[in-house]
């Protein structure tokens, strides 16, 4: 696992859209003995990495071009600046806004398209040449503006790492996939309720879960998940706000807690943290706190805190977590412009 040799701690990646001011990608040393992030080095090779992911040892780490064009690219973070490996390779689709890794592949889900690519690793971790395949998604949903075709905007590897799952805001659904000579291959689609608008998908540590935050409604929608067949059942929605919201809000991220006890959520607009505690097949909302900043785009957690990349007011916060309820306090920020998100390792 990447670390910094000087002092000891993890290291944090942030990305961060080039097009609004943003410098890329950022480095950054995670204090050992608490959440502060100490900002180091910048790498900006690559347009809009809105999204990145770390390598499993923690010496690669791959970002989206979130452009028109779409692209992925792979960097070599044992120094202090993360060096590009290789040029970025096309996805063959527009606006990838998220990637994993799965079955050897780079993962892209391309939300101007709605499509998911496969791009091939080699055996020292960087990316093959050339995309292996893609699955287009089909369909759409009651949003008149935001639903009129498919947008894939999350996919990731399920905990068994059996399947490929993504999440589609334009078709209100979720597909479960495995790869097929490389293809990204349809095995299962799962509707949700039409005008919800799934973002992004966390699955509980115990695996038996999937938690699905919306963002045309700030909602969750609560799932069993069965690794076996590859199927996703939804259970209940619940909502993430306390209340009617006062404007605009946009649901964005999604976490659960190592322990399985909590899922947070972040909502842009209300500029909110909620917290909601797990009970079983249900959630139920225990409170919200402001964000510390503003349109939390993503949130993580990592050592017992939560950090949040707020994309317009240019920060990344982190907030210490209360272990009996879940709920955040405010610890630090530091300061990215058109902040995205952040990984750990």
């Amino acid at each position: 696992m990447a670390q910094d040799g000087s002092s000891g701690g993890h290291r944090a990646f942030i990305g961060s859209f080039t097009a609004a001011g943003g410098p890329g990608l950022v480095t950054a040393t995670v204090a050992p003995d608490g959440g502060a992030l100490t900002l180091g080095a910048t790498a900006a090779d690559v347009r809009d990495p809105s999204y990145l992911a770390l390598s499993p040892d923690g010496d690669t780490l791959y970002a989206v071009s979130e452009t028109a064009e779409g692209a992925v690219a792979a960097f070599r973070v044992g120094g202090e600046r993360p060096e590009l490996a290789g040029p970025p390779v096309p996805v063959d689709g527009s606006g990838p806004t998220h990637l994993g890794l799965y079955d050897g592949h780079v993962l892209t889900a391309n939300y101007g398209s709605g499509s998911v690519t496969a791009v091939p690793l080699r055996p020292d971790g960087t990316l093959a040449a050339k995309a292996s395949g893609l699955l287009q998604h089909t369909g759409s949903g009651p949003h008149d503006r935001r639903q009129r075709g498919p947008h894939a905007h999350q996919v990731q590897s399920d905990p068994s790492g059996r399947w490929a799952v993504s999440t589609d805001l334009g078709t209100d659904s979720v597909r479960v996939c495995a790869l097929a000579a490389g293809v990204p291959v349809l095995h299962r689609e799962i509707a949700l309720r039409p005008g919800a608008g799934p973002r992004h998908l966390a699955f509980h540590p115990g695996g038996r879960h999937a938690y699905v935050v919306n963002e045309l409604t700030p909602t969750v929608t609560v799932c069993r998940w069965d690794a076996v067949g590859g199927s996703l059942k939804p259970l209940t929605e619940v909502p993430v706000l306390p209340g009617a919201p006062a404007g605009d809000a946009y649901p964005s991220g999604i976490a659960v807690s190592p322990d399985g006890r909590f899922v947070w959520t972040a909502t842009r607009g209300e500029d909110v943290l909620s917290v909601l505690a797990v009970e079983g097949d249900a959630l139920r909302l225990v409170g919200a706190v402001t964000c510390g900043g503003n349109w939390p785009r993503a949130l993580a957690e990592h050592a017992g805190f939560l950090y949040v990349a707020n994309e317009r007011s240019g920060d990344v916060t982190w907030f210490a977590v209360d272990e009996a309820t879940g709920l955040p306090r405010y610890d630090g920020s530091v300061p990215v412009p058109a902040a995205s998100c952040v990984v750990f390792g």
